[in-house]
């Protein structure tokens, strides 16, 4: 981080060269050059999923940029004050891509990933303190924050995407029918296509790295094969001239002018994770399980996935109605 022209404190760790020993660990070529902040962060990454590591990276670097260049502190000199107060910002001052603050959910995901580093400092014996874990987190809401589409707009997005070409058309169909996260259908290849007792299904790669099967429904598997036309390896998804993986810029820009095409209202705070959203909520509506829908988004709490579930407040389901019912005074 000494690329900002600021002169760094000599920060509190137990051995200056033990992030180096780190890094050399995991197989990373220790750079004397690198300020040991960097060094932690290069072997705490290391140990993550490559899309995992991006999204760490990013809120690492976003940590480093304030505690260097707005608190005037060393990020592994950092104490409790100054993720509190880093926290306060992040919630109240607008970001320069949205003109908004973060999101609750944003910020909550920022602390998490100070949280694991700094604990990964302290397991490996490189520093002696955490500065996150009494910090206040911020009240994540109970309803999902993303923008869905109701099931008559699905429809003419899916309508949209087949008269535009059979490429954008399969992937919609992932996306709404299974709500893959953009990235799971993204990196899927054409192998990761199999036959599981009967049933079409995709092996796909889900957040943390593990390996997991959906099911296909027939209406997928007829966009996929339209699309596919007989290729048999390579990347599901190429880019238009097949030369390559489609990627994930070109596969939000693509989504959104399908959307405007479609007629949705608010078309602009279309992206992929609304087709993930959608999937959610209609499948819920249409009588999936809980458990069922948090399994096929790769859910690892079932509080996530009940964040999509529209009908957990309507009253006619509160058990109050049950227990009377019971004991037969209603």
């Amino acid at each position: 981080m000494t690329s900002d022209g600021l002169q760094l404190p000599e920060p509190r760790v137990n051995d200056m060269a033990a992030a180096s020993t780190v890094a050399e660990a995991f197989g990373l070529l220790p750079r004397p050059d690198l300020d040991p902040f960097e060094r932690l962060a290069l072997a705490f990454l290391a140990e993550y999923p490559a899309n995992t590591a991006r999204a760490y990276r990013c809120d690492l670097q976003a940590w480093a940029r304030w505690t260097l260049g707005v608190a005037g502190v060393h990020p592994l000199d950092a104490r409790r004050h100054h993720v509190a107060a880093w926290v306060r910002q992040l919630t109240a001052s607008p970001t320069a891509r949205t003109g908004k603050p973060l999101a609750a959910t944003s910020v909550a995901r920022r602390l998490a990933c100070l949280s694991k580093f700094y604990g990964y400092g302290l397991e490996v014996g490189v520093l002696t303190h955490s500065p996150v874990p009494h910090v206040r987190r911020p009240t994540v809401s109970e309803e999902s924050s993303s923008v869905g589409l109701s099931r008559d707009e699905l429809g003419r997005v899916l309508d949209t995407a087949a008269a535009h070409s059979p490429r954008v058309s399969a992937l919609v169909h992932l996306l709404a029918f299974n709500g893959l996260r953009i990235t799971e259908a993204l990196n899927a290849d054409v192998d990761d296509l199999v036959h599981d007792r009967g049933h079409r299904a995709l092996r796909v790669t889900r957040k943390g790295g593990k390996v997991g099967r959906v099911a296909i429904a027939p209406v997928t598997s007829r966009a996929l094969e339209t699309y596919l036309t007989g290729r048999t390896t390579g990347p599901i998804f190429l880019n238009r001239d097949g030369t390559e993986r489609l990627s994930y810029t070109s596969a939000y820009e693509q989504l959104r002018r399908l959307a405007r095409t479609a007629g949705v209202p608010g078309a602009d705070a279309i992206h992929p994770h609304s087709f993930r959203h959608t999937f959610a909520t209609e499948a819920l509506d249409a009588g999936a399980a809980l458990q069922d829908v948090q399994d096929a988004l790769g859910h690892a709490d079932p509080r996530t996935t009940r964040r999509y579930d529209r009908s957990r407040n309507r009253l006619d389901k509160d058990p109050t109605y049950a227990l009377a019912a019971a004991m037969g005074r209603l």
